[in-house]
């Protein structure tokens, strides 16, 4: 072989290489956009911008909401409540304080909770706290149970018989006892009791230094939503009552978070919001009735149960879905792995996680 021919099968070989390094770039690419591209889009190009409020109803209403003040009359808002425990926020500027929607029948998962992400009393120095918001029950052994109790661990607030039945009415006392026993809270997260809650990294999300603290309402963001037309649908909504095409944004209903002044406004919004929409439509209506727009984290898992890793569950704010045992497993492994994750380990969990996730949804339909 002469030098002219060994040199172009040299040239041809590392042509071949070079493309051979292209198309398995390609698909690196091709599957971290694939695999992220949603979540990069949703997480910095779909956020909020800034409002001038000049439609006069939401100035009234973020008006009304700023002026609101149930301090002096927490003797007559107890009266609401079976179990209201108005001492839990007394004397104390909570930073973040979370309401776990649970069913008063589930002391397992409860106690799950209080043992797990709930067992913390500080972020970064700065205090948290974690109460139970229930509904009404009907049999008296049932309440004697839960009143013990509310007695040994003075986290639990209990709702009045009219909402047993009623999402909306049990999350508006919600928020009523929020305003009334703890308006000192900056932020309140809205959660269920089956949604593993990462306190410190939401904690850590909130203080960063661009945050600003109102007017804040932070969750999975749900968008162009279509109402339901279905007549026979027990979420029928008619056009009468809602006329528009889409659903306001609004946040998954599973984790949220809300400043102070938000819970003020939906609270006070919540009035006149008469659709029978489920309850996270109904925040966001209200929300969008009080000039508020909804912003979005993939942090947040909505209604999905995320496969466990541990450097992927120290980096999400929340994953759906998780039972007593499996939340206690997860916990007793993330606490004796300790310590913080590299950017590496993190970038590998959050691929582990995905890819698991995504299998364990398609095992589903087949």
């Amino acid at each position: 072989m002469n030098n002219n021919t060994a040199a172009a099968m040299q040239y041809f070989l590392c042509k071949l290489r070079t493309h051979q390094w292209c198309f398995l770039l390609f698909n690196v690419l091709l599957f971290h956009a694939l695999l992220f591209g949603a979540d990069f889009v949703e997480e910095y190009l779909l956020q909020p911008t800034p409002v001038v409020y000049t439609d006069g109803t939401v100035i009234r209403m973020r008006e009304k909401a700023r002026k609101l003040d149930l301090s002096t009359a927490k003797e007559n808002v107890s009266k609401a409540y079976l179990i209201s425990n108005p001492e839990s926020c007394r004397n104390c500027d909570i930073f973040l304080l979370t309401l776990v929607f649970s069913s008063s029948a589930n002391r397992t998962q409860r106690d799950a909770i209080r043992k797990t992400w709930a067992n913390q009393t500080q972020i970064q120095g700065f205090p948290v706290k974690t109460l139970f918001f229930l509904g009404s029950i009907q049999t008296s052994d049932t309440q004697e149970s839960l009143t013990k109790e509310s007695e040994r661990y003075g986290d639990i607030i209990q709702a009045d018989e009219s909402t047993i039945h009623d999402p909306k009415e049990r999350t508006v006392s919600a928020l009523q006892w929020v305003i009334a026993f703890c308006p000192l809270a900056r932020f309140v997260l809205l959660t269920k009791e089956s949604v593993f809650v990462n306190l410190p990294a939401i904690g850590s999300y909130l203080l960063r230094p661009h945050r600003h603290p109102e007017d804040l309402y932070l969750g999975r963001v749900i968008q162009k939503e279509s109402p339901d037309r279905n007549p026979k649908s027990p979420s029928f909504l008619p056009p009468t009552l809602y006329p528009n095409k889409f659903l306001p944004e609004y946040c998954d209903g599973n984790a949220y978070v809300l400043s102070q002044d938000v819970v003020r406004k939906v609270y006070v919004a919540s009035a006149a919001v008469l659709a029978p929409v489920p309850v996270d439509v109904l925040i966001g209506l209200c929300a969008q009735k009080a000039g508020v727009a909804p912003t979005h984290s993939s942090r947040f898992s909505g209604d999905r149960h995320i496969h466990y890793n541990v450097c992927c569950y120290r980096h999400l704010f929340s994953s759906a879905g998780m039972g007593s045992q499996e939340l206690e497993r997860v916990w007793r492994d993330m606490e004796q792995k300790g310590g913080r994750c590299s950017l590496l380990k993190t970038y590998y969990g959050l691929v582990t996680c995905k890819i698991h996730t995504y299998l364990d949804k398609l095992a589903l339909f087949n």
